[in-house]
């Protein structure tokens, strides 16, 4: 990697998995901050709640687990999507889940600029993502 990205944000309720992530994107060093949540409520605060014009909180890229108690997935994805073009057009989201289930693939496919990637995250997904999604940044 050349270019790292600013901020990544890691949503995940299995402690493993959000353990497995950040110790891979560390060694990747792909980014420059990563910030992990168990919740999709807090990090959608975090993210664009009361700091809707801080540049900072603003990640690149948005990893988001489907199942998760609480706020879903899907239910994150919903208020994503409700953001402002210019807002969602400054972060990516990529969904990371253990979930083939055509119903899931569909529903997410409803959001045109959200990535579906299948767990466990690897180096070889990770690059796949970043030369489709952040060129100019690798």
């Amino acid at each position: 990697m050349t270019d790292a990205l600013n901020h990544i944000v890691l949503i995940e309720d299995n402690e493993t998995t959000s353990f497995l992530n950040n110790r891979l994107l560390s060694r990747l060093g792909v980014a420059r901050q990563v910030s992990s949540f168990s919740k999709a409520d807090e990090a959608l605060e975090f993210l664009w709640g009361g700091q809707a014009g801080d540049e900072q909180a603003v990640p690149d890229l948005v990893f988001v687990d489907l199942k998760m108690p609480g706020m879903s997935g899907f239910d994150f994805l919903e208020r994503y999507s409700q953001l402002s073009p210019k807002a969602q057009a400054r972060t990516v989201v990529a969904v990371l889940t253990t979930s083939m289930h055509g119903a899931d693939t569909a529903r997410v496919a409803q959001y045109p600029n959200v990535e579906y990637l299948t767990k466990p995250l690897t180096e070889e997904k990770m690059q796949r993502l970043l030369a489709k999604r952040f060129a100019a940044a690798t």
